[in-house]
């Protein structure tokens, strides 16, 4: 199949698909350059819709961000992403299971975090960084809080369940992406990283240092040129493991045919 990028053209690179090529640079090669549409997700789904509801909990004044608030969002929420996915209410037969597996994912939030104690300085913020000449680095920071002294906090909110010992490194990669964009944009180094972990009510944190960040940008270049190099050849290795049983396109992957 032709390629639909040539290295004419920028490489975008965002957190998620970074994860993508590193975890398969087939997968990589389906979203990005052959753009094959996917199924619906019910997982993203859910924690689609559970995003949406915190990032406009920080909407109301303190004294309303509280659980019984949150929940009065749920089903107008639901209604307008519905509205937004066709064919997406059919797959979820049990409603009220839906509804009720939302409601205790924002439980879980409100037994993490005190929403009321402070407010959100950015939520959904896009960060944005030239990072090389052919190469476009960008991603969406679920919340960005900037104390009165100045500290910074970059927090990523995920509705499954934390990494297991040794894992949370992995993790971390993406918030350190976020916190390498705001540091070269602004010369500020975040002072703490955050991944909330809905689903087992988990918090990972990090202090990242200077160190961790140039870590982290060696570690895009040599992304960026594996990226290039497979567009250049058309050879994009297909890795198995175990999230080969989440991904959409494994009838069509060439690591699975009979």
């Amino acid at each position: 199949m032709p390629s639909n990028l040539t290295l004419m053209e920028k490489i975008r690179l965002s957190p998620s698909r970074v994860n993508d090529f590193s975890n398969c640079p087939q997968l990589y090669k389906y979203r990005v350059i052959d753009q094959i549409p996917e199924e619906i997700s019910l997982d993203a789904e859910r924690g689609k819709l559970v995003h949406s509801i915190l990032e406009s909990l920080f909407d109301a004044h303190s004294s309303e961000r509280t659980l019984p608030h949150a929940l009065s969002l749920v089903a107008d929420k639901w209604r307008k992403q519905v509205e937004s996915q066709p064919g997406l209410h059919v797959l979820v037969s049990e409603e009220k299971e839906w509804f009720d597996r939302v409601s205790s994912l924002l439980a879980t939030y409100f037994t993490l975090e005190e929403p009321a104690t402070f407010d959100a300085t950015a939520r959904e913020l896009h960060l944005e960084l030239d990072f090389t000449e052919g190469v476009y680095l960008h991603g969406y920071v679920d919340r960005l809080d900037i104390a009165p002294t100045g500290e910074v906090r970059i927090v990523d909110y995920k509705t499954g369940k934390s990494p297991r010992s040794g894992w949370e490194e992995k993790a971390l990669f993406q918030l350190r992406i976020y916190a390498l964009i705001y540091w070269k944009n602004t010369g500020v180094l975040p002072r703490l990283l955050q991944l909330i972990y809905l689903g087992d009510a988990q918090l990972v944190k990090s202090q990242p240092t200077e160190l961790d960040l140039l870590k982290t940008e060696r570690k895009l270049h040599e992304i960026a040129e594996e990226i290039a190099d497979a567009i250049t050849s058309g050879v994009w290795k297909a890795k198995k493991s175990r999230l080969c049983d989440w991904c959409s396109f494994k009838p069509i992957c060439p690591a699975h045919k009979i």
